[in-house]
């Protein structure tokens, strides 16, 4: 039987707490959030009223998202993994340690509480509203890793696995159910540790030394750019790419604090968090319109003078989509593995209806994913040793990728003119393996200003955008549930 604590690194599982449920009131203004407008400024309550507001509902989620339910994500020994581009199949520990380094050394962001005030409302928090935003920073914080970390870097502290098991796993028969696995031989190869609070770092009874990646950078520099990097996502009003900011730039779009992000939303403040930032001027985002690539609009984007010195800005592209109508359309199930597959792809954020999860891989027809849904307290990044226990997590999960939500951004990497060229290649292909006559995105030539848009994605275009699902074969579907898409 499954049991329950209040401090175990588990995630929430199952369905009992994920739905980020609106208010009626809030619902007719956003679609979607948690938190009441009382808390937010211009109410017309006394401050004291918005507090105890504030309060009562950080106490509720930190409650409702600090609790898990323990269980074990089982992995199939005779299949391949795939995580950020790399294969793996379980036929060994060597294999099995591979791929634990691999998926601790992923940036993992949460929800957070006690953090400084969100400014224009009460809140101290992003429990039961912010998971969007988190996915958003994990997918971005891998493009930072392929961008600026060694290649094929691994965090030198990487923990354990904990609750998995690699079992081989039949497939359907007469006499055994589809998923019936036969029993493990290799419970040796996982390791279990104490149950702790995630960002708590070792304490009495519960203190433990950490397995060391061999093929982890030592180096001093580079953990110090490992540690500078998670600090960027750090929640304070400081941060780039924290919380404050990303809520402070998605007023440009009519959010604020409380409201529940959708993920092309999310894609456009990412975008203008990096453009904001004096420190990245050797990379750019750039988001896809209307499920296009334009590579002209890219290349003058990215192109510098020829007087610098590589001529050229590393990118991050972004591409909001809709999979189908109010669920995933199953003809683009190969497609997404597909795109999976890809070394240029960094995730994909989407998840469950009101439920956001960062998507990294896939195994069978089971999706890898980081989630967002754990709350833990807010860790100080200013601080030149932080924890940096709590922004990496140790226990993977899978959903079946029927349950996707069609509403997703994919991310991709390019750090060079020609790395640029081969994305575009490798990625048509990937798009090439949908059923369905017309594929999730398309990369032409040319600006997008010649086809009548104005402004592009990667510029100086502010406002928000209007996003269109590529999905025709749903134009008489419902509007989806998650965000602002327009299906044609």
């Amino acid at each position: 039987m499954n049991s329950v604590s209040p401090s175990a690194v588990q995630y929430i599982v199952a369905g009992g707490a994920h739905e980020d449920k609106p208010s009626a009131q809030s619902r007719r203004h956003n679609g979607h959030g948690s938190v009441p407008d009382g808390i937010r400024e211009g109410s017309g309550e006394p401050d004291e009223v918005d507090r105890l507001k504030a309060k009562f509902m950080s106490a509720w989620n930190n409650v409702k998202y600090g609790w898990t339910v323990k269980s074990k994500t089982t992995f199939n020994k005779t299949s391949p993994l795939i995580l950020l581009g790399q294969s793996y199949l379980f036929n060994s520990e060597d294999e099995v340690d591979r791929f634990r380094q691999a998926f601790v050394s992923c940036v993992w962001l949460t929800y957070r509480r006690e953090f400084p005030q969100l400014e224009g409302s009460s809140l101290t928090t992003d429990c039961g509203w912010g998971c969007m935003l988190r996915s958003g920073q994990m997918l971005l914080a891998q493009g930072l890793l392929q961008h600026l970390m060694p290649p094929d870097w691994r965090w030198a502290d990487c923990h354990p696995l904990t609750d998995v098991d690699f079992e081989v796993l039949k497939p359907r028969s007469p006499s055994r159910p589809a998923g019936m696995s036969l029993p493990s031989f290799s419970s040796s190869w996982t390791s279990p540790i104490s149950q702790r609070d995630p960002s708590s770092g070792s304490s009495e009874g519960h203190r433990r030394t950490p397995a060391r990646c061999p093929a982890a950078s030592h180096e001093p520099q580079v953990e110090a750019l490992h540690r500078k990097l998670v600090s960027w996502f750090g929640d304070h009003p400081s941060a780039p790419f924290g919380v404050h900011q990303l809520v402070e730039l998605g007023k440009e779009s009519g959010k604020r604090a409380g409201d529940w992000y959708g993920p092309s939303v999310v894609a456009h403040m990412l975008r203008k968090a990096v453009a904001r930032t004096a420190e990245f001027h050797n990379l750019a985002v750039y988001v896809a319109q209307d499920c296009t690539v334009y590579k002209g609009d890219v290349m003058r984007l990215c192109e510098l003078p020829e007087s610098s010195e590589t001529g050229w800005k590393s990118v991050i592209i972004l591409v909001p989509v809709r999979l189908g109508g109010e669920s995933l359309n199953p003809s683009y199930i190969e497609c997404v593995k597909n795109i999976l597959k890809l070394k240029c792809c960094i995730g994909i954020i989407g998840g469950k209806p009101k439920h956001s999860l960062f998507f990294i891989g896939f195994q069978d027809e089971q999706l890898l994913y980081l989630d967002p849904h754990y709350c833990q307290p807010v860790v100080d990044v200013t601080q030149g040793n932080f924890s940096l226990e709590s922004f990496h997590c140790n226990s993977p999960r899978k959903m079946n990728i029927s349950r996707m939500d069609p509403s997703c951004t994919i991310g991709f990497y390019a750090q060079t003119k020609k790395d640029f060229e081969s994305l575009c290649s490798a990625v048509s292909e990937a798009l090439s393996s949908s059923k369905e006559k017309y594929p999730i995105f398309t990369f032409v030539e040319g600006r997008g200003q010649n086809y009548g848009l104005e402004g592009q994605s990667g510029g100086s275009m502010d406002g928000p955008a209007n996003i269109f699902s590529c999905n025709r074969m749903s134009r008489n579907n419902k509007r989806g549930s998650t965000d602002e898409f327009v299906l044609l």
